[in-house]
């Protein structure tokens, strides 16, 4: 799920390089929701995409936040 991945993310050193596809489907969709700041080029495996995250969004930090009060994700 996306927002496990970004939970997953939350303390790592930015920028991050991802080519596993399933996380950067993730990746896509949180930055669809304007969670994270990310962008995608090709990969050299052709069809697939490498993502790379800029940074987690004030919108991503308030969600993992609340998530840590027991809230669910929104």
């Amino acid at each position: 799920m996306p927002m496990d991945y970004l939970r997953s993310i939350e303390y790592l050193d930015l920028p991050l390089r991802v080519d596993d596809e399933h996380a950067v489907q993730c990746i896509r969709v949180l930055r669809a929701a304007g969670m994270v700041d990310a962008t995608f080029v090709a990969s050299e495996v052709p069809g697939r995409e490498v993502a790379a995250v800029q940074a987690i969004t004030t919108k991503g930090r308030v969600a993992l936040a609340q998530h840590a009060q027991g809230k669910p994700f929104p």
